[in-house]
C-alpha cells in the first residue's frame, strides 16, 4: 500500500507500508488504502483551514483500480464489501460532503508506485520526476 499527497506542486505528504496480513483480494487492500489516504486528506484538510489558508474542495484523488472506483460510487452494500464496512462508510462519507473526487489513473502513472513495485528504468526515472525528487549534489 502506498500512497502521495500533493498541495499544488509540492509533496506534503506519503505512506508506504508493507500489509501484515493476506486479503482476500487486490481491490480490499486498494480500498483500505484509500480509506487511510482519505483521512490523511481530511486532517491536512483541517489543518490547513486551522492555519487559515483557503483549501479548494474536492480534492482529486487517482485510483488505478476500477473495481475500488465502482464500489466508491455504488451506494448499495454487497458481497464484494462485506470485509470493509467501516472503511466503506469513512469513504461515503466523505464522498456525500464533496470532500474528493475520485479520477482513473494508469497503474504506471501512479508516483506511488516507486515505493511499492519494482520498476524498470524508464518508469523509475518517470516517478522521481512525478516525485519533484532532485539530486542536491548535481548543482
Amino acid at each position: 500500500m502506498g500512497y502521495c499527497i500533493y498541495i499544488g506542486a509540492s509533496l506534503v505528504s506519503w505512506k508506504m507500508k508493507k500489509q501484515n496480513i493476506v486479503s482476500r483480494s487486490s481491490s480490499e487492500v486498494e480500498y483500505r488504502a484509500l480509506a487511510t489516504k482519505i483521512c490523511e486528506l481530511q486532517w491536512l484538510t483541517f489543518l490547513l483551514l486551522n492555519l487559515q489558508v483557503d483549501v479548494v474542495t474536492p480534492t482529486n484523488l487517482y485510483c488505478d483500480n476500477q473495481v475500488v472506483r465502482h464500489i466508491i460510487m455504488n451506494l448499495v452494500f454487497h458481497e464484494r464489501t462485506k470485509h470493509i464496512d467501516i472503511d466503506c462508510h469513512v469513504v461515503r462519507e466523505k464522498l456525500l460532503v464533496v470532500l474528493f473526487h475520485i479520477l482513473p489513473v494508469k497503474g504506471i502513472e501512479q508516483p506511488a508506485y516507486i515505493f511499492t513495485k519494482a520498476l524498470d528504468q524508464l518508469a523509475f526515472k518517470s516517478a522521481i520526476c512525478k516525485l519533484r525528487m532532485t539530486n542536491p549534489f548535481l548543482a
